[in-house]
């Protein structure tokens, strides 16, 4: 019996898993279907909420914890794995905001770089951007990480340390409760079991813990991007203009997102989506019009009512904890939100103030 059992193997499950191996404890990630194939793969990079202004402080205070972590995070795994997460700090431009006080007094009441910018600043940075701006905002210390290979990076790391066991292809079934206590997990004919268990499932975890009675309000909100094959240089930061964003990567290619829509667990891309998102980028930047989309793809985001994650034990459950409903923001948050539960777990001092994100007063349970 493993000390921790992980439910849920996205960028919030790998690090949780992470954190817990490091200090020593043996844990079991369980994935339905690959680590790191779901919305962690799915998204952008960012590392900042796209509007940072327009966010709760709960989400803000987590955000900067974790803008501050990535650097070493992505050295870290650099160096054990040899993989690249390319973390990029070249900051974003923001074209057309329509709340620019609103944002620059978060600025100044934050402590965050972010100022008004001239034409000429702007096009110096980046030359192809939708000409006739008379200026932009400009946040000099954001970053942008490659997801896909930040969460290679993550499973190549647990899968050589010595106290995590890996089973992917398992998708639970059901919790089994006796008293206070989980006593297993089901995943099809194989049962679990562990000290403690952690659900971090992503758009699922409301369907995980379902079987307990727990109303967790998390559901799926699809997003679809596409990527365009551009020359090396065509972009060197994050513009966003009009809710929509383009994010280069270091071998020049371009990835542009991103659409909502509640539609389910369906997956599916569109002719419609796959339009909105290239005529977005491409006024964003006009020269990748005469890019090729080397893809397009959907990924379901754990939508929450305020986009503020619950993280900690589920009321009524001596040794169940959940981490799950980031949103939009699930890369972003997640190294502050898993530090925050692995905290709590190992009963550390936790690096922020853990009430806003207790599940107690904001779920539904039958219990």
């Amino acid at each position: 019996m493993s000390d921790f059992l992980v439910v849920g193997g996205g960028v919030i499950g790998m690090m949780t898993t992470l954190q817990l191996a490091d200090a020593g404890h043996e844990v079991t990630l369980l994935e339905r279907g690959a680590c790191g194939r779901e919305s962690s793969w799915a998204g952008g990079g960012i590392v900042s909420p796209l509007y940072p202004w327009r966010y709760s402080a709960p989400i803000s205070r987590l955000s900067t914890w974790s803008e501050g972590y990535y650097p070493e995070l992505a050295l870290r795994l650099l160096e054990e794995t040899g993989i690249d997460p390319e973390y990029r700090q070249k900051g974003l431009l923001y074209l057309r905001v329509d709340d620019e006080p609103r944002a620059l007094g978060w600025a100044r009441a934050v402590g965050k770089p972010l100022e008004r910018v001239a034409a000429e600043f702007l096009y110096a940075k980046e030359p192809s951007a939708l000409p006739g701006c008379d200026g932009a905002l400009w946040m000099p210390t954001l970053g942008s990480i490659r997801n896909p290979r930040l969460v290679k990076a993550l499973r190549e790391r647990l899968a050589a340390m010595p106290k995590v066991r890996i089973v992917e292809g398992c998708e639970v079934t059901g919790l089994q409760r006796e008293g206070r206590r989980v006593s297993a997990v089901d995943a099809g004919a194989e049962r679990f079991t562990a000290g403690e268990v952690v659900v971090c499932g992503g758009a699922w975890a409301a369907e995980l813990l379902g079987s307990l009675g727990v109303g967790l309000p998390v559901r799926p909100v699809k997003g679809q991007m596409i990527l365009f094959k551009a020359p090396p240089g065509l972009l060197q930061r994050v513009v966003l203009m009009d809710g929509r964003y383009v994010i280069p990567r270091a071998d020049g290619r371009v990835l542009a997102g991103s659409t909502l829509e509640e539609a389910g667990f369906d997956k599916g891309t569109d002719r419609a989506a796959r339009e909105s998102l290239w005529e977005s980028a491409t006024r964003i930047v006009p020269a990748l019009a005469g890019c090729e989309v080397e893809h397009h793809w959907a990924g379901l985001r754990p939508g929450s009512p305020d986009g503020t994650p619950f993280i900690g034990r589920v009321p009524g459950l001596d040794n169940l904890s959940v981490n799950a409903g980031h949103y939009r923001n699930g890369l972003v948050l997640a190294p502050a939100s898993t530090r925050l539960l692995v905290d709590q777990l190992l009963e550390r001092e936790a690096i922020l103030d853990p009430s806003p994100y207790r599940l107690e007063g904001r779920l539904n349970t039958t219990m």
